[in-house]
Parts: structure tokens; C-alpha cells; sequence
């Protein structure tokens, strides 16, 4: 019983610590868990601000980044070696194989440099002579351009002398082609010396250079050029603009034709489908074949109630269009000074800032402060400054004994004695002298007296006289010769190649 009793008992224990401990140790290991899980160091700092967990995780960061600056180590600051200047040479290869653009006085894709994998062959020929074809660069300089080409660069620089004494460097328009021929060089690290130059420096000229008992020597070639005005006459059919197009003339022409024409009548109103058009046009001829078209001379029109004949002229450095009789372009009505509203017209009223009642004697046109004011008309100014209610006041006197004045600017730009066209600036608006606010105050006198600015509806005309209208006259006549043989001009024949003419049906 004992033995059973004492077995069953240490058997009865045995179970119990058993059962016991491992639950113990389950308990002990989730309690474990449990209190890691309450320190754990990595917090998202994102979340839950401001709560122990917090704080606790700003607190491990602080400390881990205190650490890591603790143990930075002491290293000296390392200063680099400044490069050594690029020589010459190694200059001209650094641009050479850089890539940039040609405005910033790059060589891409003209030339490019030989780089550290190229080996020479020093046993190999040179060639007697290089022909190379080299084009001048907007923003080029005609040395470099020949130093590009494999001139050396004092040589290059006396062909640039030499042709500078003949057109000035700075007029070889841009796009000019250049015939080059390099010869045969003693020395493999010299330049080859240049045999022949060639390149057509204006319209009328080629230049060359020749090397000539090892001496380089200009050549120039002059180009007979033939300046007989182009003539294209035609029916106007359908539409003046296609007619002209269609027989030859020059865009630019028939447009500049067309506001000529416009100056004198309408054209979509009184120019008719069996009218017939003659415009002159300033040409140039080379005996190379090239040609250069330049302005329009001459606007005619050939209509059944009478012939429109127009000339460009100048007088007093200015260019306008007259007619065979010698009269100028009609101005029309007379221009708006300003753009803005009528706040007041000519007349009686009371005046805003005296407060009692006298005479407006002109318009008021309410701007902007600071908007351009314009001359109404042609004239010369005669009066430019300060003038008492004014202020700041401009006096133009035009022809026919009229003239206009404007007040309260802000800023005037002509001075007295000056001659202003109709619609030059002569000031900006302001609010000077005896105003309320920005606004132009506008006057018209006849005679040296006010009147309405609103009535005033005149037309001014320039006339030619004398010898003037006599070399007009002059001009005008050779210019209809041209096409019939019967004149020349700047010493050449002006044959009926001149002309063009289309048939009547075109």
C-alpha cells in the first residue's frame, strides 16, 4: 500500500511538476513577448504624437543620431590641383571635338579634331594639293573661316588684309562660298601654304588670290551687271494681284503696287477687269545669270476714263508717290490725336476747376494716363514747353494757315523746329496745369484763331516745281521708254528684254 501509496504520490508529483512548469513556462514566454512588444525601439514617428511610444521612439532616434555624430571621423579637407591653361593647339582640338552651338563660335560638324586613338602614318604620301569648298557662317569671321579650312593663321590673316583693301570684310554676306586650294608644305606640323582663293565678294565682283613666284597676289573680276528695270504690264481679268503674279512680277512689287494705288482710288471699286496694269521694278542682271530684284519705281494704270501714272520721289528726305503732274499723295480727313472718348467739346462751359463759365476753345479726349499722342496732321512745331493752364503744351503749324495745340501732357518728345509726319508721337497724356485727370486737350485755330476741331475736314497735297518737277518729269519719261528700245540706261541697252508682257486675255 505504502510502496503503491509512495509511487502513486511521487508519480501524482511528477505529473504535477510536469503540467506544471511547461505552463509556467508558456506563461513566462508570453509575458516576455508581451514587454518586447512595449519597447520595441523602431516607432513610427507618424503615428500616435505625442504618447509615450512617442516620445520613447523621438528619444532612440535623437540618441542613434548623437551616436553616429560622435563617431564621425576627423578627415581633412581635400583641396583639388587647378588644371594648367590649354595651350593654342590643345585649344583649337578641345573646340573642335566639343559640341555647341555655331552662334557661340563652335566647329561642330565642320571639323572635326583628331582624337587620342589616331596614329599618324608617317610613311604614307601627301597629296600634291587639297580642293576644299568652305561656306561663310552667319556670325563668322573670314580669317577663321580660313584658318578652318587648314590656312595657317598668319597667312590667313594677310588674305584677310588683302581682301579688306578691296570690299570691306563685313560685307561678304553670309552663305558666300569659297574655292579653296591648299598646296603641297615642307614640314608634315606646318600648315600647307594656300595656292588659290576664289568666291564672289559682291554682285558685280569675284575676288581671287593666286600665289605667284611664292607671293600671294589679289585678283579682281569684275561682273557686268545690267540694271535695266524690270517692266511687266498685263489685263487686270479676275483680280489685279493674281493678273500681276502671273506675268512675272515680284511679290513684294505688286504688294508696294497695290498701296500706291490705293493712295489714289479703291481698288476693289474702281479698278475694272479691262484695265491694265504697268509696273517697273528696279532689277539687276549679272552676266553670270543671277538676278536681283529691288524696290518698285512705277505704278501705272491704264483704265478707260483716264491712265493713273505714279512715281516714287523724294523731297525734304522724305518718299512718296506723285502723280505725272507733279502733285503728292492726298493726306485724308485729319487724324485723332489720341485713342480714347470726347469728354468735352468746343464751346462754352463751366470750367471744372476755375468754377466759372468761359470758352472751351478746343476738344478734350479722355486716355490713359501715359497713351501716345499722335500729330494730326504734316507740319513743323512751332511752340514746345510749358504754357500757363496747359501745362505742358505742343503747337504744330501745318499748311493752309492751320494748326493744331496739344495740353496737360506728361511728356513731350519733339522739340521746337521739328517737322513731324501725321501719326508721329509727340507726347503721352498726362493731367499738367489746370486739369481734373489724365486727358489730351486738343485745339485747331485757322489764322491764328479757335475753331471746332470737329468741323475741320482738309486735305493736304505736296506739288512738285520748278527743276524738281522737271528731273521728275525726266526720270518718268525714261522710265516709259523702257520695252521700246528708245533709251539706256547706267550704260547699258534697254532692249525690249525688259519688259514682259502678257497677252491681252491673261
Amino acid at each position: 500500500m505504502s510502496d503503491q501509496g509512495s509511487g502513486f504520490g511521487s508519480g501524482t508529483a511528477m505529473l504535477s511538476l510536469d503540467n506544471i512548469l511547461p505552463a509556467r513556462a508558456a506563461g513566462f514566454g508570453r509575458r516576455v513577448e508581451d514587454h518586447v512588444a512595449d519597447l520595441e525601439l523602431v516607432v513610427d514617428l507618424g503615428a500616435d504624437i505625442g504618447s509615450r511610444t512617442w516620445w520613447r521612439g523621438l528619444a532612440t532616434c535623437t540618441a542613434l543620431c548623437a551616436s553616429a555624430a560622435c563617431f564621425w571621423p576627423a578627415m581633412p579637407t581635400l583641396t583639388p590641383a587647378a588644371p594648367a591653361p590649354l595651350t593654342a593647339a590643345q585649344w583649337q582640338e578641345a573646340r573642335a571635338l566639343s559640341i555647341a552651338p555655331l552662334a557661340l563660335g563652335a566647329d561642330t560638324g565642320r571639323r572635326m579634331a583628331a582624337t587620342g586613338a589616331v596614329r599618324p602614318l608617317l610613311d604614307t604620301p601627301e597629296r600634291p594639293s587639297i580642293d576644299l569648298t568652305v561656306t561663310l557662317g552667319r556670325g563668322d569671321g573670314f580669317v577663321r573661316v580660313l584658318e578652318r579650312s587648314g590656312v595657317g593663321a598668319a597667312e590667313a590673316g594677310a588674305i584677310a588684309a588683302m581682301v579688306a583693301g578691296a570690299v570691306p570684310l563685313a560685307d561678304i554676306a553670309p552663305g558666300t562660298r569659297m574655292d579653296v586650294t591648299l598646296g603641297r608644305r615642307a614640314d608634315r606640323g606646318q600648315a600647307r601654304p594656300l595656292e588659290k582663293l576664289a568666291f564672289r565678294a559682291r554682285f558685280d565682283l569675284t575676288l581671287g588670290v593666286t600665289r605667284a613666284g611664292g607671293r600671294l597676289r589679289l585678283v579682281r573680276t569684275p561682273i557686268a551687271v545690267d540694271t535695266t528695270p524690270l517692266r511687266v504690264r498685263g489685263r487686270v481679268g479676275s483680280g489685279l494681284y493674281l493678273a500681276a503674279r502671273a506675268a512675272g512680277a515680284p511679290a513684294k512689287a505688286v504688294e508696294a503696287y497695290l498701296r500706291a494705288l490705293g493712295s489714289r482710288l479703291s481698288i476693289g471699286r474702281d479698278v475694272a477687269a479691262d484695265d491694265r496694269f504697268d509696273i517697273i521694278v528696279e532689277q539687276s542682271r549679272a552676266a553670270t545669270g543671277e538676278t536681283q530684284v529691288g524696290k518698285l519705281l512705277y505704278a501705272g494704270l491704264d483704265q478707260a476714263r483716264g491712265r493713273v501714272q505714279l512715281l516714287e520721289w523724294t523731297i525734304d528726305g522724305r518718299r512718296q508717290w506723285y502723280a505725272a503732274s507733279g502733285v503728292g499723295e492726298r493726306r485724308g480727313l485729319m487724324r485723332t490725336p489720341v485713342v480714347g472718348r470726347i469728354s468735352s467739346g468746343f464751346g462754352w462751359r463751366r470750367h471744372p476747376v476755375l468754377g466759372f463759365s468761359r470758352l472751351h476753345k478746343g476738344m478734350d479726349f479722355a486716355a490713359p494716363y501715359g497713351s501716345p499722342i499722335v500729330a494730326a496732321a504734316d507740319g513743323i512745331v512751332r511752340f514746345a514747353g510749358w504754357h500757363g493752364g496747359h501745362g505742358k503744351f505742343v503747337q504744330i503749324q501745318h499748311g493752309g494757315r492751320l494748326g493744331t495745340g496739344y495740353g496737360h501732357m506728361s511728356r513731350i518728345v519733339v522739340p521746337a523746329g521739328t517737322h513731324v509726319a501725321q501719326g508721329q508721337v509727340i507726347g503721352y497724356v498726362g493731367s499738367t496745369g489746370l486739369s481734373t485727370g489724365p486727358h489730351l486737350h486738343y485745339e485747331v485755330y485757322r489764322g491764328g484763331m479757335a475753331i471746332n476741331p470737329a468741323t475741320i475736314s482738309f486735305v493736304t497735297t505736296s506739288q512738285l516745281a520748278g527743276a524738281e518737277l522737271g528731273r521728275f518729269r525726266a526720270v518718268l519719261s525714261r522710265l516709259m521708254a523702257i520695252g521700246t528700245g528708245a533709251v539706256t540706261g547706267a550704260g547699258a541697252p534697254l532692249g525690249q528684254s525688259a519688259g514682259r508682257d502678257t497677252p491681252p486675255g491673261a
